[in-house]
């Protein structure tokens, strides 16, 4: 496959509005996918239909480890990311911010995509928001690294279809090693934790880093040693 050009800041910009659009739709029809009870013809009826539209998609890709055009990885921002990507379908819209000072906003609203126990929100899907708000926070404070060590601790059981805020501060840093703490609440009820995590981040040399990142042929900057 031949190699892709970079897209100038603006071609990317519109791209990425595009791919959250279409993120936006999928997550609409996954949504659907998981609530409906429509007769058994309909579902086999639109899983044809949607076996077709992935063939359009299909039609030209890119690799396993190549990185997508509209993402930034000097920056760690993913537009496919599994936790909050607007491109991925899988991923709780979640509206991320951060500041320089390392610390680290999450808003989101989770429904039955993400249900562990009935009519709550699966403990791993708790324990992955949490985990992002604390790379995020680290990355802020301009600190690279990888989650070495995640330790969640639930105090309440999170409800579906809640407003949930998760936020996040750096805490210590020594060489390449950083902590961060994080907790995740309700937005109508923010004196109340319903999970609380730290975690540990080790920030890659930069030659480990050229290893463990050469197949994708780009420079990741965000998960390497700065100093």
């Amino acid at each position: 496959m031949a190699e892709r050009p970079e897209l100038s800041t603006a071609e990317r910009d519109v791209r990425r509005g595009a791919v959250g659009d279409l993120g936006s739709a999928l997550r609409e029809l996954v949504d659907a996918a998981v609530l409906t009870e429509v007769p058994m013809a309909e579902l086999a009826d639109v899983a044809g239909a949607v076996r077709q539209l992935a063939g359009r998609l299909r039609a030209d890709g890119r690799g396993l480890h190549d990185i997508p055009s509209v993402d930034d990885p000097a920056t760690g921002e993913r537009w496919y990311s599994p936790v909050y990507g607007p491109g991925n379908p899988v991923a709780p819209p979640m509206e991320a911010s951060s500041t320089p000072d390392g610390r680290a906003t999450g808003r989101v609203t989770l429904g039955k995509p993400h249900e562990g126990p009935p009519g709550l929100v699966h403990g791993g899907v708790v324990a992955t928001l949490l985990d992002h708000v604390l790379a995020r926070a680290v990355r802020a404070a301009g600190r690279g690294g990888l989650t070495a060590t995640l330790t969640v601790t639930y105090r309440r059981p999170v409800q579906l279809g809640v407003s949930l805020v998760a936020t996040a501060e750096l805490a210590t840093t020594e060489g390449r090693r950083t902590t961060a703490t994080a907790r995740l609440v309700a937005a109508d009820d923010p004196a109340t934790t319903l999970a609380e995590a730290e975690g540990l981040f080790v920030a890659l040399r930069p030659e480990r880093a050229a290893d463990v990142f050469a197949p994708t042929g780009r420079d990741v900057e965000a998960w390497t040693s700065r100093s």
